[in-house]
């Protein structure tokens, strides 16, 4: 067993200010010189952003959906081994996750053993905060539940006034934010806009490292203490120390959603990650394999569009054989064009024969199982792995060579999706190749066959 101080920042619903409060925390840590380690709840690829610049590390997603409850104590262990702090924010409200909660702020917490800290957006409500927080306390037992941090207060008399409420309740008030428009996290349809789109490194430490003196830094470094001691796993450092497989991962401002811990998969099977843009870059890097993630290509298409080299170099690589394996903005790129929310058209690569269309209203968001319906550059007809979507575009003109049977966890539907020909593969489905890791290991053996083709 090995101590891991550790704090789980959750909150009522979203909105409620946990990115906020999380990116404070973090930024007041590094100020009083702890090394910390972040984590964050669920499949998002944004907040990990906000929480890389603030801490000046790497930050990891916890989800018990798409790698399994089995992995997710070695994927905590696995950062949380050499930090004096971890800081994990939650998703959605505490206990809203999937079908029956799966991979829920509550259930990561208890997996973890963590205690859990819980924000409230207190604006336009008194004594009414200390009933909610009594709430999410007592849903379930089994659930560490340390304190609050009131959020969003008007003035000196609005926190007195809760604070009153929540010493009647008997919980601990660990902090109390004022309201500050200057806190505001950007957005736009799939969320936070990117860290790296907005603010400079000094400007986003400067803004949360403002909330510092309105929280017990404290009693919250005390609470994150008195997490109990955590199995201490015997980590192999990688299955393959020869990397004889170049894998080249598109990483720039329109494909920047990827999981850091799920390319580290493809490099424990023998693969070396190089990273490439198809923004600025002419062509891509010699390579045995290509991944194109997700992001915002919506967002850059003139740019995209205008770098005719990149675009024509992918497609030269299609038609000899490079296995490509393309997930949603990544899916998007691998088509003929786009057309965005303002109707406007920009040719893509055109490796696949049908066209991206941005949709006002979200198509899809949550959990699925994706069913392989032929033999992919992943492996064979019929393997199924776990991931989710979240997408406002559709595909038009697709549907002659799908690659899998999606079925939505909550709602069991199912639907034909994605394209699979050959070397390519592309869909809006996004995965996590630590819980598939037989996905992993037959892409980069696909990369290999086509190497010693």
């Amino acid at each position: 067993m090995q101590n891991a101080p550790r704090v789980v920042i959750a909150g009522t619903a979203s909105g409620a200010g946990k990115t906020t409060v999380t990116a404070g925390i973090l930024a007041a840590l590094k100020r009083r010189k702890f090394a910390v380690a972040s984590f964050k709840v669920g499949p998002d690829y944004i907040d990990p952003g906000y929480h890389e610049i603030i801490s000046g590390g790497s930050c990891h997603n916890l989800d018990s959906w798409i790698t399994g409850k089995e992995e997710i104590s070695r994927l905590f262990f696995r950062s949380a081994k050499n930090a004096d702090i971890s800081v994990i924010e939650g998703v959605m409200g505490l206990y809203d996750g999937g079908k029956r909660g799966i991979s829920s702020t509550a259930e990561i917490a208890k997996l973890i053993d963590a205690p859990i800290i819980l924000a409230i957006d207190a604006k336009s409500m008194g004594a009414s905060a200390a009933a909610i927080a009594l709430g999410f306390r007592d849903y379930d037992k089994n659930v560490n539940f340390a304190g609050v941090i009131l959020n969003r207060l008007g003035s000196d008399s609005h926190e007195q006034m809760i604070r009153e409420a929540m010493d009647k309740a008997d919980i601990k008030v660990l902090g109390a934010i004022r309201r500050n428009e200057n806190l505001r996290l950007p957005e736009r349809h799939l969320g936070l806009v990117p860290a790296k789109e907005t603010k400079s490194e000094v400007d986003l430490a400067k803004i949360f490292s403002s909330i510092e003196n309105q929280m017990d830094m404290d009693e919250i470094v005390a609470i994150a203490k008195s997490a109990k001691p955590i199995a201490n796993f015997n980590l192999a450092e990688g299955k393959n120390s020869v990397k004889d497989i170049k894998i080249a991962v598109a990483k720039d401002n329109a494909f920047s959603f990827y999981y850091e811990d799920s390319l580290s998969v493809l490099e424990e099977f023998g693969a070396e990650i190089i990273k490439f843009s198809p923004i600025y870059d002419e062509k891509i890097p010699d390579c045995h394999g290509i991944i194109l993630g997700g992001g915002y290509p919506e967002m850059f298409a003139k740019k995209l569009e205008e770098n005719a080299s990149m675009r024509n170099s992918i497609k030269k690589a299609a038609a000899e054989g490079i296995p490509i394996y393309a997930e949603c903005g990544g899916f998007m790129y691998l088509m003929e064009s786009i057309e965005d929310l303002s109707g406007k058209n920009f040719d893509m690569t055109g490796v696949i024969p049908s066209k991206a269309k941005m949709e006002q209203k979200l198509q899809t968001v949550g959990y699925v199982e994706a069913e392989q319906l032929q033999d992919t550059i992943l492996g064979e007809r019929g393997l199924k792995f776990r991931g989710h979507e979240f997408h406002f575009s559709v595909e038009e003109g697709g549907g002659k060579s799908f690659g899998f049977m999606i079925e939505k966890i909550r709602t069991g539907a199912k639907y034909p999706a994605g394209f699979a020909q050959k070397n390519i593969l592309g869909s809006y489905l996004h995965l996590h190749f630590r819980g598939s890791k037989v996905a992993a290991k037959n892409f980069v053996k696909s990369c290999r066959k086509f190497k010693n083709r």
